[in-house]
């Protein structure tokens, strides 16, 4: 997180104008974003000041964010097309977030009664801050067609229809994520040609996509460096393809990607989707193992004034996956109540997890003398690459202890290894272990102690399960932020509390839901299944 910022003056008036909705939505859809981003990607670089985090305003502020540059006050750039310097190799596209209802979506976050209460809290102030003079700038700063703030045309027009986030993989230069509307209406192509028409300050043209994308068409793609209030964004068009991004490479890796459809099913607003070709052999093997095919989507619906988990869907590209039965209350006390993520699914292996059998049923024989197995994972996601990742592997059969220490042994990292609540249990540190130890004696709270709807969720039937306890996740994520980025040393040592700002955010987070997803293997295909708080 970067150092307490406040934000510009308010521009004649109080807070209560026509883009408080949207501006409500965009914190909404800041905090879902932030909560998968951290979820599936990963984690900040480590070291202090620019962190990628939001900062939290200590300030007191009163109305709208205002333009703070018009376009008298923006630097001149050469009008003169300038060729861009294409990647040789292709990024691929790690994780998305589809809106598939977007006005439905917006409607129930700007409806949102926690929302509404963060606008005005630093924890609003902090996620916004940053682009508040962008978003803020009227049609009248930048003296331009449309009227009122650029959010209401970026959220309220551009984004009316149905548009995905993506993440790619690769180096730093794509961390940063693209908005993208595949199908762009005349309403939301009409927002573009207003804003570029007004914001452009430059122009890159790349004659080609990267290796192993699709092919650029004649003429090349031509992307727009929109400027607004000393804030950059890289535009482009191509055909009805839509693409916003703060990095251009990011936004010509977007434009060349083969593009699967926005395609929901029934009662489906919001859809996560990844790609485990992105991640490495290791991803890969789990689902194959896991049987999952690659359309696999974590789904959410909208009820009334909140996004709420529908379930896990997909195909099943394997005929071992076992259907689905309930979490064992072994493994529900063994888990501690307050772990972020919780993964656990049922799996069929060989009898012996003996190399050799096992060799054979990745290959795809060795189907005899099956056993199935229930097997979870806790992880807490670490906010900083400099703090170690806390995960540990519950593995619910103990006559498997022998085998497993032979397949985890011989990496890079050196497990611990020990047996509680009747599972095999490997962890990243004795701390952890621990915590699992006072989960299971009692001693500290577990899932058995979860509210209601969650105990009841984990304990229907499940081939595939994902807890994930939002405010947990978000709150250590955000207090990992600030520590890292405190300056600690002799002179400046770690205060005993923390600042008000950072407190009270802290405890804003904590109050997020629980979100539940579970999948039941039903012969080829996951039913959807979701539960939470």
């Amino acid at each position: 997180m970067t150092s307490p910022v406040s934000p510009p003056p308010p521009a004649g008036g109080g807070g209560k104008g026509p883009s408080s909705a949207v501006r409500i939505a965009l914190i909404g859809a800041l905090v879902v974003g932030v909560g998968v981003g951290a979820f599936v990607i990963g984690r900040k670089s480590g070291g202090g000041g620019g962190g990628s985090g939001p900062a939290f305003s200590s300030g007191e502020p009163k109305g709208p964010p205002t333009a703070g540059a018009t376009v008298e006050g923006m630097p001149e750039v050469s009008s003169e097309p300038t060729k861009m310097e294409v990647p040789g190799a292709a990024a691929l596209p790690a994780i998305w977030v589809d809106v598939h209802s977007p006005a439905k979506v917006r409607d129930a976050l700007a409806r949102n009664a926690w929302l509404k209460s963060q606008w005005d809290k630093p924890l609003g102030q902090g996620f916004a801050s940053g682009w508040a003079a962008f978003l803020g700038s009227t049609g009248t700063d930048l003296k331009a067609s449309f009227k009122g703030a650029v959010l209401d045309v970026v959220v309220g027009q551009l984004l009316d229809t149905p548009f995905r986030t993506v993440w790619f993989s690769g180096d730093a230069r794509v961390g940063t994520p693209a908005l993208l509307v595949p199908k762009a209406n005349k309403t939301a192509q009409a927002a573009w040609d207003s804003l570029d028409a007004v914001a452009k300050r430059g122009e890159l043209v790349a004659d080609r996509c990267p290796a192993g994308m699709e092919k650029a068409p004649d003429g090349g793609f031509h992307l727009s460096r929109w400027l607004v209030a000393e804030q950059t964004v890289w535009a482009a068009r191509a055909q009805d393809r839509l693409v916003l991004s703060r990095h251009p490479v990011v936004v010509l890796q977007a434009l060349c990607m083969a593009l699967p459809e926005l395609d929901a099913g029934f009662d489906v607003d919001v859809e996560v989707g990844f790609d485990a070709n992105a991640y490495g052999r290791e991803a890969q093997l789990v689902t194959h193992v896991l049987g999952l095919g690659e359309d696999t989507r974590l789904q959410l619906r909208v009820d009334g004034d909140r996004l709420v988990a529908k379930g896990i869907a997909g195909k099943v590209s394997g005929v071992w996956v076992p259907n689905g039965k309930p979490l064992s209350d072994d493994l529900l006390k063994l888990v501690p109540e307050d772990t972020p993520v919780l993964f656990a699914f049922r799996i069929s292996l060989p009898e012996s997890l003996e190399p050799a059998e096992l060799k054979a049923f990745w290959k795809g024989g060795g189907r005899t003398g099956m056993r199935e197995r229930q097997v979870a994972v806790t992880w807490t996601p670490r906010g900083s690459t400099s703090m170690e990742p806390e995960l540990a592997l519950l593995w619910g059969d103990e006559k498997d202890a022998e085998g497993l220490s032979a397949l985890f042994s011989g990496g890079a990292r050196t497990l611990v290894s020990t047996t509680l609540c009747k599972h095999v249990v490997l962890a990243t540190s004795p701390q952890e272990v621990e915590r699992l130890k006072k989960a299971c004696e009692g001693r500290a709270p577990n899932m058995l102690n979860a509210a209601g709807p969650v105990v009841a969720g984990l304990r229907a039937p499940s081939t595939v399960v994902l807890g994930v306890n939002l405010g947990r996740l978000l709150s250590g994520l955000a207090m990992d932020g600030y520590t890292s980025e405190a300056r600690v040393d002799r002179s400046s040592p770690m205060p005993k509390a923390l600042p008000p700002e950072i407190e009270a955010a802290r405890r804003d987070l904590e109050a997020l839901p629980y979100l539940g997803f579970r999948g039941n293997a039903q012969g080829y295909v996951m039913a959807s299944e979701g539960f939470g708080t």
